[in-house]
């Protein structure tokens, strides 16, 4: 699969193959749907708790006789039923933590990167150092690719500048290619990926049956 590669400026400098088996799946929609929701289980800490009518403080003495007062039959003060008392299937700690099979996380992730570059929403650009942080030279390079959108920027390696220069601007990340998952790719519409976060991504989850795409072809 062909793609253009471009500068800061926004110019179509040449042209780069990029892998089948990463940047040109089908998308699976209960697979990406399946990964989504374990991401999002998993950042769940399951501390929530409540206290049962046996664990509130309180004296067990039936409020008052059973009969002849005209009144509800009430048991003790930590009833659930009365306030302050104990909690009726209240939360308690648990763990929301799923499995997921490691070939389907990252076949999703491959649908989604897929995705994205079918409809446009990858630009891959040859290189993105920064002489000193510039919050502006960041603005004018999205302006240049024509993205007015969120966006995510993947590089290969972490560059201090490009980090300081992208994080005042509203619905763009940076990020390490290494590091991409399903939530942040669906949470942004578009992705920049440099050159070599594009061979780091083809390295971490392109098929290991498919030798001759491994490497760098531009």
């Amino acid at each position: 699969m062909q793609v253009e590669v471009y500068n800061l400026k926004g110019k179509a400098t040449k042209q780069l193959e990029i892998r089948d088996d990463v940047f040109a799946l089908p998308f699976n929609e209960a697979v990406v749907h399946q990964a989504l929701v374990r991401q999002l289980a998993n950042r769940r800490l399951g501390t929530a708790d409540t206290k049962k009518r046996g664990e509130v403080r309180g004296s067990t003495r039936k409020l008052f006789a059973q009969k002849h007062t005209g009144r509800a039959r009430r048991g003790d003060i930590r009833s659930p039923m009365l306030v302050g008392g104990g909690v009726a299937f209240g939360p308690h700690p648990r763990s929301y933590r799923q499995a997921m099979p490691r070939k389907m996380r990252r076949l999703a992730l491959r649908c989604v990167l897929s995705a994205k570059a079918g409809s446009g929403e990858l630009k891959i650009v040859d290189k993105l150092e920064l002489d000193s942080p510039k919050t502006k030279a960041v603005l004018d390079m999205l302006i240049a690719l024509g993205i007015s959108d969120s966006a995510i920027i993947a590089t290969a390696e972490a560059e201090a500048n490009l980090i300081k220069s992208a994080r005042n601007l509203m619905g763009v990340k940076t990020m390490l290619a290494p590091l991409l998952n399903i939530a942040e790719l669906l949470s942004c519409k578009y992705i920049i990926m440099t050159v070599d976060a594009v061979r780091k991504v083809e390295e971490l989850w392109g098929e290991k049956s498919v030798p001759e795409a491994v490497g760098s072809i531009s």
